[in-house]
């Protein structure tokens, strides 16, 4: 038996559309989900013009209106905080994913 291998599986994107700026929390991207769904927790990078800014950062929280919220799926509004990048831009693409573990055999 082979040691298991890593892969990423992509959840969704979601495209920023406005910037909401909060002294306690930071910034919050306020997002349109336009492809798959987009969950809490997930990992998350940051892509601007096609270049990937911000890899393997966290999604730190999920919010739908006033609501904290698990996912978001497809043609859906929220708000979205990452853990570690601050410096997202209107335009900016955030895309959702997992790492699976996947077991290698012989």
């Amino acid at each position: 038996m082979l040691d298991p291998v890593s892969e990423e599986t992509l959840l969704g994107t979601a495209e920023i559309r406005k910037i909401f700026k909060f002294s306690k929390i930071g910034n919050i991207a306020g997002s349109y989900v336009t492809d798959g769904i987009i969950k809490n927790n997930a990992l998350a990078r940051v892509i601007r013009d096609g270049i990937v800014i911000a890899s393997d950062d966290k999604i730190a929280s999920l919010q739908r209106g006033q609501d904290q919220a698990k996912e978001v799926k497809k043609g859906f509004e929220c708000g979205i905080t990452l853990e570690n990048y601050k410096d997202i831009k209107e335009g900016d693409i955030i895309e959702g994913f997992e790492e699976v573990e996947v077991n290698r055999t012989l």
